[in-house]
């Protein structure tokens, strides 16, 4: 399976960034070889409708989790449509939340915002 984490620096190290769609990377780990690659989230400087670019380009990497601290409702539905499980992440590295994730310490994301309607 691929998790995706948005981050801040293209580094397991890096801080899990809180914004979905305006990430300046998308860490993607792959749980059966163990390896990772970031994406850079060329969404993130768009007008508008980050969130929703951000999740198609997701989905078309074939993810099957995201651990996100938030998401938009629109960029959700789009992860949803494409039967993603949505997680929260914890305040840690991209390489924590990986950890915690296998560890089962990580809980569904509850809530999805209305979404940053930039530019409108």
């Amino acid at each position: 399976m691929i998790i995706a984490i948005p981050a801040e620096a293209d580094s397991l190290d890096s801080a899990t960034c809180v914004s979905f769609g305006r990430a300046p990377y998308y860490c993607l780990y792959n749980t059966e070889t163990e390896s990772s690659t970031f994406m850079t989230n060329l969404a993130a400087d768009s007008a508008g409708g980050a969130g929703i670019q951000a999740a198609q380009d997701l989905v078309d990497q074939r993810i099957g989790t995201l651990i996100t601290f938030r998401l938009g409702e629109n960029a959700a539905k789009v992860l949803q449509a494409a039967e993603i499980a949505i997680l929260k992440a914890l305040n840690l590295s991209v390489a924590d939340n990986i950890a915690a994730l296998q560890e089962g310490k990580l809980a569904p994301l509850e809530e999805v915002h209305a979404g940053f309607h930039h530019g409108h």
